[in-house]
């Protein structure tokens, strides 16, 4: 029922050697979300770990992870849960939270064993706390919302904040979702680097037969990975995230690192992009 896999840490020097097959391996997730399964992803960026919950109507229960070291995931962390499928639920510390399609959950270190049940599609990030802080469930129109771009460049777009300072206190996870408005596929333009923080991207809603071009790495060796829908790109420290679809869709963007601070980049100017 779970399925664990590691991914260390790439520097800026290996990733340009890199072919596709390697970049992939490396830096893709896919593959998380198999129906009846509990698929994580351990990273040794911040320690962040992503993956995927897909109960299918049987719940399944996730709690000791061999790479954490610790009796039970969240003893030593914090998790973010957001469901990207049907109606379904999750239970921890003797709460069970109902999910609809958007609602993101924040559960807190010493939560304990983690329950998803229901037709939910459940994206988990999870990573190390240094405190207990209030379990909470923030639903859309709870999140703070900041519209951004514009229709004649392809990336008007609303940025939804759920944890985030601005909206519920949390250790070091940031998590938020980005919906585009018609007509528009491009994310996070101009590029950016933040070197105190990684992050992970998933895309979903991902017409069939359509794709996501995710660009990464360093600003003068650009990178890119063909991402199709529910999988995901880590992006470390030193890389830039940004992407272009061939048709809408949606990103979940997820960070851990020194400061919760989503204002905390280093913008880059298309111009300098190579």
């Amino acid at each position: 029922m779970l399925l664990v896999e590691t991914r260390h840490a790439i520097s800026p020097l290996e990733a340009k050697g890199m072919d596709t097959s390697a970049l992939r391996a490396n830096f893709q997730g896919e593959g998380m979300f198999q129906e009846g399964q509990i698929r994580l992803i351990y990273t040794h960026y911040d320690r962040m770990i992503i993956g995927g919950a897909v109960p299918a109507g049987r719940p399944v229960v996730l709690d000791q992870v061999k790479q954490c070291g610790t009796a039970s995931i969240l003893d030593r962390r914090e998790m973010g849960v957001v469901n990207i499928g049907g109606d379904g639920s999750v239970t921890a510390a003797g709460e069970t939270y109902a999910m609809s399609k958007g609602d993101v959950l924040y559960l807190p270190m010493g939560a304990g064993p983690v329950t998803f049940a229901g037709q939910g599609r459940f994206y988990i990030t999870s990573c190390p706390a240094h405190r207990a802080l209030p379990a909470r469930l923030v639903r859309l129109e709870e999140a703070k919302k900041l519209t951004l771009g514009a229709d004649e460049t392809a990336n008007h777009r609303t940025i939804n904040q759920f944890i985030h300072p601005e909206v519920m206190e949390s250790c070091q996870l940031v998590l938020g979702y980005t919906q585009f408005h018609g007509g528009s596929v491009w994310n996070t333009m101009p590029a950016h680097l933040h070197d105190r923080r990684m992050e992970a991207y998933l895309y979903f809603d991902i017409p069939d037969g359509q794709r996501v071009f995710h660009f990464m790495g360093e600003p003068n060796e650009t990178r890119h990975l063909v991402i199709a829908n529910e999988e995901a790109a880590l992006s470390p420290p030193w890389s830039i995230h940004c992407g272009a679809g061939t048709a809408s869709y949606s990103f979940i963007w997820a960070m851990a690192g020194d400061n919760v601070d989503y204002r905390d980049v280093e913008s880059v100017a298309m111009e300098d992009l190579r």
